[in-house]
């Protein structure tokens, strides 16, 4: 059967039945939708008879909360899937339900709707699928000729034929109306917008009548963050966040703020009456009564949700889903599709490898050169091109004096370098003579390697980007460790002093702005065998993309 891109999911099952099936009806969907899955509640929902069905309204209960819950946890093996559980037609207790009959648009209207629905007929009732058809354009916008398909008997099959047997939800669920509150505020980074984060949203979405307030995390809250290079920008964040909002519940009201303290404004809006928070920012939600309290005001309902386990989480990755361990998975892969320019030759296929000064970039280039690669260190081109009778060995005596010269006559590094770095201009001064000759060095050795039919090269430079390189190579991979283990790498390496190493830093391109720039991210911070799985997941995926080229 074809793949939609995007479906909506109609859930008629009751909600303790439905809880045993989540897992094969979303093994099931997952096989027909590839990108966006919407799923509407509408539990006892009939598609026999003469009269077409209506939406009607499901109370917000302690059952629907742990249903929406769980339903996001089962989710999270798809991992293809952008899962939005529609909140439509969900009410708060007390709550007066708006007139019924309009259509709500979704930002990714469905191809093709999707049932539970037991027909009886195994799934082949032609008027079962029109009434679906009728009743999903009625209630939400869907592309035109949408199509129609019965899941059942296809999910019951399946929970046989692998195995799987639903288990019985650990704890008793109750049909207890959830207690909701006229402005709710809800924080986090909000990366990527991913499962955990979509509980989060949904409860805190169920729990406001009238207003959700979120504060989304950026600048300083950034900085201790895992992998922090790889963060989306606020203004990409908010915009997936937004968007999402208004597909589950386009009712509410959404203010979506920076967040530049940890407290923003929920510790200033007297309007709020309630906090949602996780397990781990629970004593945040607590920090934040104590503030409103020496401010003059109420303090807040703290609404705390548990955190959803990642059953797929690998070594290095948190037991919860969270956003640093999708940063983590992002290692190794194409970022951003490489750069078409003609002008460049297609053989060899050239990799512009770079990276600051401590960042494992060498342990790198080295793996990529046993795994097959002609490893080109344009760096060490750079060291021998002053030494006596090299190209620019007169050019820079003639430059910076005498005194960097060591009694055989050869350049002393270490001298040469406490004069250029922390110093823009006489830097400048130097790249300028060596620049453009290590440049045409490395154009000869690529030649030189094509000739003997080497298929990939990579061109090792830490100053790729600053140089004015980037037009060289294919793609562009990075290096990156976060900046305080960057520097006691240095340390331990060269023996200088930690501000002359802090300064070798400052004298580089920031690794956020080789990242932005770059086609692959590698990172080694952990032990060399997660290092050396990264180089090789990148080289295998490379591999992949020049056999279909």
């Amino acid at each position: 059967m074809s793949v939609f891109r995007s479906g909506l999911l109609v859930l008629t099952s009751p909600l303790s039945a439905l809880s045993l099936r989540l897992v094969p009806i979303l093994a099931s969907a997952s096989r027909l939708v590839q990108d966006t899955l919407y799923v509407h509640l509408q539990p006892g929902l009939s598609l026999t008879g003469s009269t077409q069905p209506r939406s009607t309204y499901v109370p917000a209960t302690s059952e629907v909360y742990t249903l929406i819950s769980k339903l996001y946890a089962d989710a999270d093996v798809h991992s293809h899937l952008d899962v939005r559980v529609l909140l439509t037609n969900i009410l708060n207790q007390g709550a007066t339900p708006p007139a019924l009959g309009s259509v709500q648009n979704l930002s990714q209207p469905p191809e093709v709707v999707l049932t539970d629905f037991e027909t009886g007929d195994g799934g082949q009732s032609n008027p079962v699928k029109q009434r679906l058809e009728r009743y999903a354009t009625s209630c939400y916008s869907c592309r035109p000729n949408l199509i129609s398909v019965l899941l059942y008997p296809e999910y019951e099959l399946e929970a046989v034929v692998d195995g799987e047997v639903p288990l019985q939800p650990e704890t008793s669920v109750t049909e207890e109306p959830l207690q909701s509150y006229s402005d709710v505020v809800v924080g986090g980074t909000f990366d990527r917008l991913h499962n955990g984060h979509k509980i989060l949203l949904s409860v805190s979405c169920l729990l406001a009548e009238k207003r959700l307030l979120v504060g989304v995390s950026d600048k300083d809250l950034l900085e201790s963050k895992v992998l922090k290079e790889l963060i989306l920008p606020y203004e990409q964040r908010m915009t997936q966040l937004s968007e999402f909002l208004v597909d589950v519940k386009p009712s509410l009201q959404y203010e979506i703020v920076p967040l530049l303290d940890r407290f923003g404004p929920s510790i200033t809006d007297p309007h709020l009456k309630c906090i949602v928070v996780s397990e781990e920012t629970l004593k945040g939600g607590l920090a934040v009564n104590r503030k409103r309290m020496e401010n003059g005001l109420a303090e807040l309902s703290v609404h705390e949700i548990l955190l959803a386990r990642d059953a797929q989480h690998g070594k290095n990755e948190e037991e919860k889903i969270s956003s640093s361990s999708l940063r983590r998975r992002l290692l190794g892969t194409l970022l951003r599709p490489p750069r078409k320019d003609s002008s460049l030759p297609p053989f060899p296929y050239i990799i512009g490898l770079t990276g600051g000064s401590g960042s494992g970039k060498s342990s790198i280039a080295q793996h990529l050169a046993q795994l097959g690669a002609f490893h080109l260190d344009v760096d060490a081109l750079g060291h021998n091109i002053y030494a006596p009778g090299g190209p620019v060995y007169h050019q820079v005596v003639e430059a910076f004096g005498g005194d960097i010269l060591k009694e055989d006559g050869t350049i002393d590094r270490a001298v040469l370098g406490a004069k250029v770095f922390g110093d823009q201009g006489q830097l400048k001064r130097l790249t300028d003579i060596m620049w453009p000759v290590m440049a045409q060095m490395a154009k000869e050795k690529i030649k030189e390697a094509a000739a003997q039919g080497v298929a990939v090269c990579v061109l090792d430079a830490a100053v790729l980007l600053k140089a004015g390189w980037a037009d060289m190579v294919h793609e562009i991979w990075t290096t990156i460790v976060p900046e305080e283990e960057a520097i006691r790498r240095i340390l331990v390496r060269d023996g200088i002093s930690e501000e002359a190493a802090r300064r070798r830093l400052q004298s580089q391109m920031p690794s956020s702005q080789l990242v932005k720039h770059s086609h692959v991210v590698l990172c080694t911070m952990w032990e060399l065998e997660d290092t050396y799985g990264q180089a090789e997941k990148a080289w295998s995926l490379l591999q992949k993309r020049l056999k279909e080229e």
